[in-house]
């Protein structure tokens, strides 16, 4: 969080003002992924959503950092590496965005390829095999 959001009063913040580097921030994330390789290694095991929700919801607030980048890995850490598919409702209510901010996420995942929608259905998934994720 920059000064002068501090001092327009950014929503829901009150009292000091920590800001990290961009090397800092890379720690904290390989951190609460243990150590395992930074997001990639969150996104890509069973992981826990509010591990990743926490390491990146304090960079929703500075705006060094790409909010919509954040979001988007926050959305996707949302659905489960297993294949288990999720409603919108739901993954809406896991990351604390409304529905139709979630859905445009979603759909440009799945337009991406790194996400599904299961046919007859509202719930999506994780890609059986992402080309924008599977790429080296």
């Amino acid at each position: 969080m920059r000064n002068s959001e501090l001092e327009r009063g950014a929503p829901g913040r009150t009292g000091v003002v920590i800001e990290l580097t961009d090397e800092q921030v890379g720690r904290v994330v390989r951190e609460a992924a243990g150590g395992r390789g930074g997001v990639a290694a969150l996104l890509a095991g069973p992981g826990d959503l509010g591990q990743l929700r926490r390491a990146l919801s304090p960079l929703l607030f500075d705006q060094a950092y790409s909010n919509a980048t954040l979001m988007a890995f926050m959305i996707l850490a949302a659905f489960p590496a297993d294949g288990t598919a999720r409603a919108i409702t739901a993954v809406a209510r896991d990351v604390g965005r409304p529905a139709s901010t979630t859905f445009r996420y979603v759909r440009t995942l799945r337009v991406l390829g790194v996400l599904e929608q299961l046919p007859g259905s509202r719930k999506y998934r994780r890609a059986v095999s992402s080309p924008a994720l599977d790429a080296e």
